[in-house]
């Protein structure tokens, strides 16, 4: 059986230059479907099986963020349920993968996908709770569903949203979700009891559905990053933002994470809305509030590593979380977390991965409750 790769699939996308000699596979990290971006790869390797593969992408030197494979290992997997890393290494132009699979299909990726699939279980899942409502926003760009998980009581005074997945290759985003999601619905989890005591949580696992089907990194079905959306978000380029944008006007915001992947840092770490001309000491107590709790709650988040002080600029209001907290004056923050490593905790086989992603999701209930209470006072 010769050699075979294929990208389609649910968020599949390579291009193959050539691939007739397994040591020396020559591939191209496809753009964005809508734009400029290269970065995200996830493609299938069949006929290979106890072959030494070695499979250069001579485009990666240009990709949007060339640090991104500096001490980056890839993922593979067989069954698509398991990935580990794999041997990677870049020379500053090419990134290369040496890998000898152990049976005929074999897949491989920037990061642990969260598959379209995966992604209508978790809600068809979750609203079988009688804490849930699931409510539809409306339609994307390519006409898929922008879903809303509403967990708790509506009438609750506290409103806590949760976003992740706007840059869509993001997986780690919606992997965080899903542990977020099962721990607020845990009757064993006393973080999740607690904080439905104090608020209702708007939920919203992925904002870019058609970029995450697409093999997009970053942007949508119309080439926009909705990230740079918020001070202007139209039907016809970022609906996806301007349902959201427009429920949060609807219902109001006390508190909203926006969960993101970091391609270069090792680290997971929050950013802040500090850099807006109107951020308050208040504001600056309460964010400092949630970090320290954090630190608390989760080895695997730190404050010693992350973007520093950014000065305030035209396209701050365009970013999602100083947006939320210009318009709402609530305490708003960025996650990210590593599509490499945690330098801070580091797993060979692994890396960071959709498992440790879940994991920090339920963390994260302690410090939302301890701000929660603060707010309450």
């Amino acid at each position: 059986m010769p050699i075979k790769i294929s990208q389609q699939f649910d968020a599949g996308a390579i291009e193959v230059v050539r691939a007739d000699d397994p040591a020396a596979i020559d591939l191209n990290i496809r753009k964005d479907s809508h734009a400029d971006i290269v970065q995200w790869f996830y493609y299938r390797v069949q006929g290979a099986q106890g072959t030494p593969l070695t499979m250069n992408f001579l485009n990666a030197g240009t990709a949007a963020y060339p640090d991104g494979w500096k001490d980056y290992q890839a993922v593979a997997s067989y069954d698509r349920d398991s990935w580990f890393r794999v041997p990677t290494s870049y020379d500053g132009q090419t990134m290369t993968i040496n890998h000898t699979p152990e049976y005929d299909s074999a897949y491989y990726a920037y990061f642990e996908p969260y598959s379209w699939e995966r992604h209508l279980a978790l809600l068809d899942n979750a609203q079988l709770s009688p804490l849930v409502k699931l409510v539809d926003l409306g339609n994307t760009v390519d006409g898929r569903d922008l879903n809303m998980l509403v967990i708790g009581d509506p009438d609750a005074e506290q409103k806590v949203w949760v976003i992740a997945r706007q840059h869509p290759g993001e997986t780690m985003a919606e992997w965080f979700v899903e542990g977020l999601v099962e721990a607020l619905l845990d009757p064993a989890n006393p973080f999740g009891r607690q904080c439905l005591k104090e608020a209702v949580f708007y939920v919203v696992p992925n904002m870019n559905p058609d970029g995450s089907v697409r093999g997009n990194l970053r942007t949508n079905a119309a080439g926009a990053n909705l990230n740079r959306e918020w001070l202007n978000p139209t039907m016809e380029r970022s609906p996806e933002v301007f349902l959201v944008k427009q429920k949060m006007h609807e219902i109001g915001v006390d508190l909203c994470l926006d969960i993101h992947g970091d391609e270069g840092l090792p680290y997971v770490f929050v950013a802040g809305s500090e850099s807006l001309p109107t951020f308050t000491a208040d504001q600056v107590e309460a964010q400092q509030y949630f970090t320290d709790n954090f630190l608390i709650a989760s080895p695997d988040f730190q404050d010693e590593f992350g973007y520093g002080e950014t000065p305030y600029t035209p396209e701050t209001l365009t970013m999602g979380s100083p947006h939320i907290t210009h318009a709402f004056g609530c305490l708003s923050l960025t996650l990210e977390m590593p599509f490499k490593d945690n330098a801070n905790d580091p797993d060979a086989e692994t890396g960071w991965n959709g498992a440790r992603s879940a994991e920090l999701g339920k963390s994260i209930l302690q410090p939302v409750l301890q701000s929660l209470l603060a707010q309450a006072q």
